[in-house]
Formats: structure tokens, sequence, C-alpha cells
């Protein structure tokens, strides 16, 4: 690790507020209809951040649907504590996958490494059908926003692998001067 960036690491905050998306369309059905979904990666994030010492300030189980994405996201961005913003679902090719189209034109910045290693991590591990992932992360209003697949694999390789190992860093530049 060079100088620069331990230094960076070492003056990052240790904790985070994180809110959390599941985009899902027939879980949602499921909620309106009064039953119990399962959303293991919505678990999964939520488990995964809070055991790594950070704050989950809400979570939301949505529909694959723009309008209804943006108007989380805005939601979950107009919280003053929320640090970063996690979705789940909705970065595939089938029609219905409509988070990138949501979210993207939203982002002040794009972090495109994130997607890089997250493919590659993902080839590793699955081969060829990892490029088929949308998956990508960016900052809007200084908040960083990563997008993930909706498979809980997928997502525990994202949290384990590079949001965790990083968020503090990624936060304290997000929201540096």
């Amino acid at each position: 690790m060079s100088e620069t960036s331990k230094l960076h690491k070492e003056s990052s905050p240790e904790s985070a507020t994180v809110y959390v998306i599941t985009c899902s369309t027939s879980k949602f059905k499921q909620l309106k209809a009064k039953q119990q979904p399962d959303d293991e990666s919505g678990d999964i994030i939520e488990r995964l951040a809070a055991s790594a010492g950070h704050k989950i300030a809400g979570r939301q189980l949505i529909s694959d649907s723009k309008p209804m994405i943006r108007k989380v996201i805005r939601g979950a961005l107009s919280n003053r504590d929320v640090d970063v913003v996690i979705i789940t679902g909705g970065t595939g090719l089938s029609s219905t996958d409509v988070t990138f189209e949501a979210i993207s034109p939203l982002l002040d910045r794009e972090i495109p490494g994130f997607g890089e290693l997250f493919r590659k991590i993902s080839f590793d591990e699955i081969g060829s059908a990892a490029m088929m992932s949308r998956a990508f992360a960016g900052t809007i209003k200084r908040v960083a926003v990563f997008c993930l697949p909706g498979s809980p694999n997928a997502v525990r390789t994202a949290m384990e692998k590079l949001i965790l190992p990083e968020l503090g860093h990624l936060i304290g530049l997000a929201q540096g001067p």
C-alpha cells in the first residue's frame, strides 16, 4: 500500500451510516400481498455492514421501477446521516432490470473501478457469465452509492472483497474538501 493510501485510510471514518435498498418486483408483490418475502441479499448487506461496525439508517424493499428507485434513493439521500446507499437487484440484462438506468443519470461521480473489479472477481468465481453484470458505483451529493446484483453470492463477494475493505476510505474522500 502506498504511503498516501495509508494516510488516507488512517484519517478516514471508521464507521459509516448505510441505507439498504432491495429492488425486486416479485418480492415487492409479496410484500404488498402482506406476505413476508425472503430478502437474503438485503439481509447479507445489513448483517455484514453491522458486523463491520457500520450503522444501518434504513432498509427498503421496492419494485424494479425507475420512478420508485429514484424516489427511494432521493429519500435516502435526504437523510443527512446517510453516508452510503447499497442497492441490490436490477443490474442484469433483462428488460425489467432498470437500476442502472434509474441511478446512473443521478451520479455526480462514477467509480468505474468498482464494476471492473467486481466483474473480474466474479469471473474468477463463476466464469464468463460475469460479463452480464452491470454492477456499478459512484457518488451522489457526497454519498457513496453501490448497485449490486440480486444474487446473495454476488452481494457477499462485493461486500467482503470490495465495499467493506474500502468504505471508510471512500467516504472520507467523497465527503472531504
